[in-house]
Parts: C-alpha cells; sequence; structure tokens
C-alpha cells in the first residue's frame, strides 16, 4: 500500500520508538518522535500525579500539536514518506486516565477544536504487548521517572487505545501482538515486523496480526 504518513504506537513500553527509528533508517523516511523527555511536569507527574496531572497533559497537548504541525506540513523532499512514533489521538487517551471529571471535560473542548485540523495517518500500527512484558523493558531502559509506575495505569492506558480502536474508521489501524518475538535484536523477526506493515493492504478500521 502507498504510505506517506505512517504511525507506530504502543504503550509505554512497547518499543514503539524504536521500531519508528529502526524504520527511519533503514527507507529513508523522515522521522517524527514525541519530545517528551524535557517536560518538566512529568516527573512531578509520576511523584503526584492528583496535582500535575492537568497541566501535564496540556502541556503533551501543545507540544504534539506543534510538532506534528510543523514536521508533517514541511515536505521532506529526501525522505521516502515520514513515520512518527505517536498519533494526536494519544493526547485524549492518556487524559482521560490522568484526569479527574471535571478537568477531562474542559481538556476535550480543547482537544477537539485542535484534532478536526490534524492530518489522519494513511497506516496506523499498534504494537501490543502484555503488561509484564511492558514493566519488563521499562525497568531495563531504566529511566528514573517511570520507576512508579503502577501496572494498573498501564492496564488503563491499553484500554483507552482499544477502546479509541472500536471508534476509529478514517484508517488503517493495525493492531501487532509482539508478545512472542524480539524485532530489536533478532533480524528475522524484525523483516516479518517490516513485512506485515509494507506488504499488505489493510481495510480501514481494525486489523489484528498475532506474531510469535
Amino acid at each position: 500500500m502507498n504510505i506517506n504518513y505512517l504511525v507506530i504506537e504502543g504503550n509505554i513500553g512497547a518499543g514503539k520508538t524504536t521500531l519508528a527509528q529502526m524504520i527511519s533508517r533503514d527507507y529513508n523516511a523522515k522521522l517524527v518522535l514525541e519530545q517528551f523527555a524535557d517536560n518538566p511536569f512529568l516527573p512531578k507527574f509520576y511523584q503526584e500525579p492528583d496535582k500535575y496531572s492537568f497541566p501535564l497533559e496540556m502541556s503533551f497537548l501543545a507540544e504534539r500539536y506543534n510538532q506534528l504541525n510543523r514536521e508533517l506540513q514541511n515536505f521532506d523532499l529526501f525522505s521516502s514518506f515520514t513515520v512518527s512514533d505517536y498519533y494526536f489521538m494519544k493526547s485524549l487517551i492518556f487524559a482521560q486516565n490522568t484526569l479527574q471529571a471535571d478537568e477531562y471535560k474542559l481538556y476535550q473542548q480543547f482537544f477537539k477544536i485542535i484534532y478536526e485540523k490534524m492530518p489522519k495517518p494513511d497506516l496506523y500500527v499498534y504494537l501490543h504487548l502484555d503488561t509484564k512484558n511492558l514493566l519488563h523493558n521499562i525497568e531495563a531502559r531504566g529511566r528514573d521517572y517511570e520507576k512508579q509506575i503502577d501496572p494498573g495505569y498501564l492496564e488503563k492506558i491499553g484500554q483507552g487505545y482499544f477502546s479509541f480502536f472500536k471508534q476509529q474508521g478514517d484508517f488503517p489501524i493495525v493492531i501487532i501482538d509482539t508478545n512472542g518475538i524480539d524485532f530489536v535484536h533478532n533480524t528475522d523477526h524484525y523483516k516479518i515486523v517490516l513485512d506485515v506493515i509494507f506488504k499488505n493492504e489493510y481495510k480501514s478500521g481494525i486489523n489484528r496480526v498475532l506474531l510469535g
């Protein structure tokens, strides 16, 4: 299928950024990565989520909009396509699980105004991992501010993604179960993932692929 805008997503620790980087390298694609590490509210949120959830989500909303609007509007003549490790809808999925009801209602108003103006991906790939494997990956990469992540929080985020998928019919969504493979360290597994992404035609809505 013809892909100009590819999104690779997944829960925290699913390997979405790594896969996006690998695809960008091997296909000469323009790479758009979420710039979350410098967000001053993120470490504070993990320590005091009730206090810092709203400023965190609002700052992410602004940052994601500004970055995607800038990167997707500027066509790169030297790249074959654009690959990103997040989609703008991520803002709503995370906010739903971190904000209080009144805060979320206000947040939705800002989100809806912006979302209508954002381009839709030609293909959206979601890397699905069980919570125990997510926690293993999170521990392995050793980010201090992620050490206190609650397994229940990861499960809620995963549920939020799947709820979004059920309501989305504007573009193809490919859910790849990667629990049985290691595309980072196993070249054969990586090639399998690439074939799933680039050598198939997908209908709009949910498409499930089980690997391993």
